[in-house]
């Protein structure tokens, strides 16, 4: 995060296009939450919106199955992909329960989050990696920050977390998304974690406290290829490069909003 004022989340919040995409999300947002059925049925939809969202960050993870597979399949703990699903389910249902924790104490939460993904990965889960230690994420493919790196840079996102910014929940959640992803602080899983983070600051910002609006969901549609395109430009620290991954975040939430209102049609058609 380059930038040298005082809330560097407000002035991201001002580069070329983010007021732009920030207004789209607020409009998406708000027409879903207005249809009809959320009034009596937003259970079910949050509900279908956490297994669409795990399907798609295991998707962009690598194990990209069709969401009746995901519904279907109860065996997670088998060949990787596998392991990769129920990671991302696991992580879906636990967001919800980190809420009240994340503005305390975002560092606990992140661990927390680790450790329900990686499951039985040994005395690396739920800590930091120490130098030396190798990261399992094929998809990134950006320089790896060394240990000391790590530590600071979370420690910095931890702050700018604990004091609060009146930025937009978009930028939030983009920033918190994108140095997860760069930094990759865990041995595995940075990016099943890096998108629940996502998911937490849009719930728990406001914007989206019913949970229904899966950005995973749009990050998967959009493609990994232009999901690490974004992130380049995240890493690049410039700010069109900024302004062009918060953006892109914006669209993967727009698409979340649109597969939501979708599963709102169909519940009103009696379909679903």
């Amino acid at each position: 995060m380059s930038t040298n004022a005082a809330d560097p989340l407000v002035a991201l919040g001002g580069l070329p296009g983010v007021p732009d995409a920030v207004d789209h999300v607020r409009k998406a947002v708000d027409r879903v939450y207005g249809h009809r059925v959320m009034r009596r049925r937003s259970n079910e939809i949050a509900s279908e919106a956490a297994l669409r969202g795990a399907r798609g960050s295991a998707a962009l993870s690598g194990a990209d199955w069709a969401l009746e597979e995901v519904r279907r399949r109860t065996d997670f703990g088998s060949e990787p992909e596998a392991r990769t699903v129920g990671a991302a389910l696991r992580l879906s249902a636990e967001a919800g329960q980190l809420l009240s924790i994340w503005r305390q104490s975002p560092l606990r939460v992140l661990a927390r989050l680790h450790l329900v993904a990686a499951a039985d990965a040994g005395d690396v889960v739920g800590r930091p990696r120490q130098d030396g230690e190798g990261v399992d994420e094929p998809l990134i493919e950006l320089p790896l920050p060394d240990a000391d790196e790590v530590a600071g840079r979370l420690e910095g996102l931890s702050q700018l977390i604990i004091a609060g910014s009146s930025a937009p929940a978009l930028v939030t959640a983009a920033i918190v998304h994108g140095e997860l992803l760069a930094l990759r602080p865990f041995t595995s899983c940075n990016g099943l974690v890096a998108r629940t983070a996502e998911r937490i600051v849009l719930i728990g910002s406001g914007l989206d406290p019913k949970a229904i609006c899966p950005a995973e969901v749009g990050h998967a549609e959009l493609g990994r290829a232009a999901y690490a395109a974004a992130l380049d430009g995240y890493a690049s620290g410039t700010p069109e490069g900024m302004a062009a991954w918060i953006t892109h975040c914006g669209k993967a939430v727009e698409l979340g909003v649109r597969e939501s209102t979708a599963v709102c049609e169909a519940l009103q058609r009696g379909a679903a």
